[in-house]
């Protein structure tokens, strides 16, 4: 997993600490949870991390050059603690320097120190003071704030709101010094009653382009104390805040020249018979020329066909119907007979590609069935097809990323659906669907990101490493749509879940679109707890979705995801898990899961209850529900309740104002300081 942390454990410098357990039995084998970080590697590769030991040589640049954190845990020499017996705790000045300029090009630094830290015979002070930090020998005494009554014990609450700090609230130094680090950020300090006062006991900062962060403790993470207080919660934040900031980390793949000049001949012949199409897709004037444009675009399908030879009867097949098309006067295109030869769901195999061309509008893009051709990539990962077969089963889900593209994915649209392609009549049952999830994650990052900055949110580190990282994004993107698409068939469903293509009230697709969500959340929170590392990314990606881009994209005319977004929003802030105070949005994220839940509940409560409902009172118990917590437009006649609304079921529907539940004030505002930013994802390239 290209996307996650990768973290090196120094056991080179006679630490006191391993991660390895057998190790630590060895070292202290009346005790080993004295010297064993095992529990702490394992709470990292449970959030996706790789950890690995570094048990011999020198810290050098091809030691460190490919990890993104660096974890040095209390060198010391043999009197004081038994050790890993493996080198000097003393650093070389050559090893300083290699440190130093790791973390200057990005890397992080997590350094472990201790009490009394001069006895020790290590050199960590040399090593901080490149960084403005000094360890003091000294040990914190504190009776009045002390864990089990001892006072070297010490309990200490977080110093700072910083989002680092994200779900903790108090850890336990045992038998800690202080720090000095003018500048930096101060995590937890001793309470105005120890001795001495107010110090540092662990601090952060940013150096060159990296992290650093110091405790003056080490005994924190060890296997006794990890699950003290909010350390393991602590632990994960810290390492993964200082690891390296991802940077553009998808894969680098070699450019197939010949194919990249087939697409750019193709794509400029379908540019020029675009606009000779009218809505339907038809040619109505100007048919020479459209004719020999669409001979072309068969030619260049054939010509570029050698490229794609597991799609050979499917590209075929788009020759044909391009020419029948062309024989036919260009009316209204049918391309059913290369539809169905067309199955990416059967050839779900990472970093597959095709060559899709059809006349077909696109979903929030170009509303006229105008030929498009689209290079696509299949991504299919082997952790997601292992989720996939393993209890998530979605067979006709696809996810796909762009190569290239003609116009009408110059817009919002991020879908590749059978059901806009121009046929004479529909397929007996489509069998796929393509959602490009890396749009879907670069729009998300964008906005999001906006969003974050203008509310002044601190976001915890993971959160911001899902919005770093494209690759990261991407990945937790396919693993929402896929639990999201297949909660459309699964659950108590009282009505069609695709209700949008009949006549119904347009908040009632906005339910079903928000339960889907709450529902990937919650199955999110679930696999978080059996190890799946892009859970906890999910959840992120939901939540900053639903509350900031959807609302304030797109059209006020029915956008029933905008309203979802809204309800969510309200739902939260109702119940105090979002707050909006001095211009600050600030998010209680210990209880978001549980806020996620209880909204979550109040909708499956409405699906169960109207199973036995008429389809009107169905209708009025989901307004009620949403108007519950999103105020209804002050001319609603809805609002009004079934006394003032028209007997005749389509006039009904007819009574739904365009924006029935208009934005608040805060999402106004929003709107307004976000707007260029939601416009400039139109067509957005990861």
């Amino acid at each position: 997993m290209k996307s996650f942390p990768k973290v090196l454990f120094d056991e080179a410098h006679s630490e006191s600490w391993t991660i390895r357990r057998d190790v630590a039995e060895a070292m202290n084998p009346g005790h080993p949870d004295d010297n064993s970080y095992a529990r702490a590697a394992a709470q990292l590769r449970h959030l996706g991390h790789t950890v690995t030991a570094h048990t011999t040589g020198a810290l050098d640049q091809g030691t460190l050059q490919d990890k993104d954190v660096l974890v040095i845990a209390h060198p010391s020499g043999e009197r004081w603690e038994r050790t890993t017996g493996h080198g000097s705790p003393v650093f070389s000045a050559a090893e300083l320097d290699a440190i130093t300029a790791y973390v200057e090009d990005g890397g992080g630094l997590v350094v472990l120190a201790e009490e009394e830290q001069d006895k020790y015979g290590n050199n960590l002070n040399d090593l901080l003071a490149r960084f403005g930090v000094t360890v003091e020998h000294t040990t914190v005494r504190d009776p009045g704030n002390a864990h089990r009554d001892v006072a070297t014990w010490v309990l200490a609450a977080k110093n700072t709101s910083d989002g680092l700090l994200a779900g903790v609230r108090e850890a336990c130094f045992y038998r800690s010094g202080v720090l000095s680090a003018d500048g930096a950020t101060v995590l937890f300090a001793s309470s105005p009653s120890a001795t001495p006062a107010a110090a540092p006991l662990a601090v952060a900062r940013a150096y060159g382009k990296g992290r650093v962060v110091v405790f003056a403790d080490s005994d924190l993470f060890g296997d006794d104390s990890i699950e003290d207080y909010d350390h393991r919660r602590l632990w994960g934040n810290v390492v993964t805040w200082a690891a390296r900031v991802p940077g553009d980390d998808r894969a680098a793949t070699g450019t197939d020249e010949a194919k990249a000049a087939g697409f750019a001949a193709l794509k400029a012949t379908v540019e020029e018979l675009r606009p000779l199409q009218v809505k339907d897709g038809s040619v109505p004037e100007e048919k020479e020329r459209a004719k020999e444009l669409v001979d072309s675009i068969a030619r260049q399908v054939g010509g570029m066909s050698a490229h794609f030879p597991h799609d050979a009867a499917y590209l075929q097949a788009v020759q044909a119907d391009l020419r029948q098309w062309s024989e036919q006067d260009l009316g209204v295109p049918d391309f059913l007979g290369s539809l169905e030869l067309f199955h990416p769901d059967t050839q779900r195999v990472d970093g597959l590609e095709h060559l899709v061309v059809f006349p077909m509008y696109t979903q929030n893009g170009n509303p006229n069935r105008n030929v498009e051709a689209v290079w696509i990539r299949t991504i299919w990962p082997d952790w997601l097809a292992g989720l996939e077969a393993g209890g998530y089963d979605n067979p006709m889900f696809v996810p796909i990323a762009f190569e290239d593209f003609t116009s009408g994915y110059d817009t919002h649209s991020a879908v590749l659906f059978p059901e806009t392609v121009a046929v004479r009549q529909a397929p007996q049952r489509f069998t796929w669907g393509g959602i490009f999830a890396d749009r879907e994650a670069a729009r998300f990052r964008a906005v999001s990101g906006a969003a974050a900055a203008t509310l002044k949110l601190d976001l915890p580190p993971d959160a911001a490493r899902l919005l770093a990282s494209q690759q990261l994004a991407q990945d937790t993107f396919v693993m929402w749509d896929l639990i999201h698409d297949r909660t459309h068939s699964h659950g108590d469903l009282p009505f069609d879940p695709f209700m949008i293509k009949q006549r119904m009230p347009y908040w009632l697709y906005s339910l079903e679109e928000l339960r889907c969500d709450l529902t990937a959340f919650g199955e999110a929170v679930k696999l978080e707890k059996d190890g799946v590392p892009h859970a906890r990314y999910v959840q992120h990606a939901i939540l900053f979705d639903r509350l900031f881009r959807f609302p304030i994209t797109g059209a006020r005319v029915r956008n029933y995801d905008g309203l979802g977004g809204q309800l969510l929003f309200a739902y939260l802030h109702r119940n105090d898990v979002v707050r909006w105070t001095d211009n600050r949005l600030t998010i209680d994220w210990e209880r978001v899961a549980d806020g996620v839940a209880d909204l979550r509940g109040e909708v499956e409560k409405l699906y169960r209850d109207s199973i036995d409902r008429s389809k009107i009172a169905h209708w009025l118990a989901a307004y009620d529900l949403v108007s519950a917590y999103v105020e209804p437009n002050p001319a609603s006649t809805w609002s009004k309740g079934i006394q003032a609304l028209p007997e005749e079921q389509k006039a009904k529907v007819d009574a739904v104002l365009s924006d029935e539940f208009p934005l608040s004030m805060f999402y106004e505002a929003l709107r307004r300081k976000l707007a260029d930013v939601v416009e400039s994802t139109k067509g957005i390239r990861a």
